[in-house]
């Protein structure tokens, strides 16, 4: 994106006093005790060390006043949405103006700010034409580069591409805001507990979008194959190589015996995770999404399909699993085996070493027998010597 594709608004009056005005709104949300003292340092940032303003060609100055200013940005602020818009306004034309837009120090203003106003808690639409400002004129090429170019972690490059997501999709530009929900999936790592849901997500999205007819790009990312026991991706898999009878068998299974599959299915993976433990009767009513009266029902339905065995407790209302059948053995299954079969180990270790320590007490008396002196009999010998010895 160049330069000339951003257009900067600027209020009336100096830099001084549209920087004085900015912080005068961030001051607004200071308690006020705070406020007058926080607009003084701010103000001492405007001026040189002859006490006079900042001359035009001062840009180094001007970028330290207004980096202050932007680094106590924190949320939208409390103004009328048309303050909010005019603040933000303001705030960008300034930044797109004191650094190119190319610039490291622009991406990392901007990167900081987008996260601001995306997970902002207030529930007027403004942010997101706040946001519209500068993230709709971004371009696929631009992104791209800067997540090239940025030194920054797997975790900010995932939240950075929910925000484009969720900015786009509140835009009514759903084609982009799909473009980058893919490209948020592929960020995650595809064992990660966070990597299937986004998945799915992204399943559901493109097979619901009216203007997705390309789902090849989705059967390529390594999360969306790792769902593979998952409804939608066999759904996925019709759409890329079956037909309308595929889809119309499909729709014809049942849907109250898909849900009792996948909560036994459920019901499974929790008792997995948790075997030699007790798990409360309300802990699995939640995952099933049933009354807890009925969570004996649905135990003792996946004891006898095979899916697990224990132990119900009714006084206790707990669940103690001995035995579970994982959905799926991926590596979060392997790293869960290795670390129950480290503790069985240790305590067998512990057992081991007992077994050792009375087999060598036993040797001992053994020993000590066969030699025909009983430790105690020895020791009341030598003591009736003694007493003998003493009487003569």
């Amino acid at each position: 994106m160049s330069k000339t594709d951003a257009v900067a608004i600027f209020a009336e009056g100096t830099f001084e006093d549209q920087i004085t005005e900015l912080a005068g709104y961030i001051s607004q949300s200071r308690p006020e005790p705070e406020r007058a003292s926080y607009l003084q340092s701010i103000q001492q940032k405007l001026v040189t060390e002859e006490d006079q303003t900042l001359p035009s060609n001062n840009i180094a100055r001007r970028r330290e006043a207004f980096s202050v200013v932007l680094g106590d940005v924190n949320g939208l602020g409390e103004g009328t949405e048309r303050e909010i818009e005019g603040f933000f306004n303001l705030l960008y034309a300034h930044l797109l103006t004191l650094w190119p837009i190319d610039s490291p120090e622009t991406k990392k203003h901007v990167s900081e700010i987008l996260p601001i106003i995306a997970t902002s808690t207030a529930e007027s639409a403004i942010k997101y034409r706040i946001d519209e400002l500068h993230v709709l004129q971004l371009s696929r090429a631009d992104v791209e580069k800067w997540l090239k170019e940025w030194e920054i972690t797997p975790e900010e490059k995932s939240t950075f591409l929910k925000t484009l997501v969720e900015v786009f999709s509140k835009a009514g530009q759903p084609d982009t805001a799909y473009y980058y929900k893919l490209a948020h999936v592929r960020s995650f790592d595809p064992a990660s507990q966070t990597a299937q849901p986004a998945a799915l997500d992204a399943i559901a999205t493109g097979l619901s979008n009216p203007t997705v007819f390309d789902l090849d790009p989705l059967f390529k990312l390594d999360a969306v194959i790792a769902a593979k026991s998952h409804p939608l991706f066999a759904l996925l898999r019709i759409f890329l190589n079956g037909g309308l009878d595929e889809l119309h068998t499909w729709q014809r299974l049942d849907a109250a015996q898909l849900e009792r599959k996948i909560r036994l299915l459920s019901l499974a993976d929790l008792g997995f995770q948790n075997i030699g433990q007790d798990l409360p009767y309300a802990q699995v009513a939640t995952l099933l999404q049933v009354p807890q009266l009925e969570v004996e029902r649905w135990v003792i339905d996946a004891i006898r399909a095979g899916l697990l065995t224990g132990k119900l407790a009714q006084p206790a209302q707990t669940l103690r699993v001995t035995r579970a059948t994982a959905r799926i053995f991926g590596p979060q299954e392997w790293d869960l085996l290795v670390r129950r079969l480290a503790g069985w180990r240790a305590g067998l270790a512990v057992v081991l070493e007992s077994v050792a320590a009375a087999r060598r007490r036993n040797d001992a008396v053994t020993t000590a027998v066969a030699g025909g002196v009983v430790p105690g009999e020895k020791q009341s010998a030598t003591s009736e010597a003694v007493v003998v010895g003493a009487t003569a």
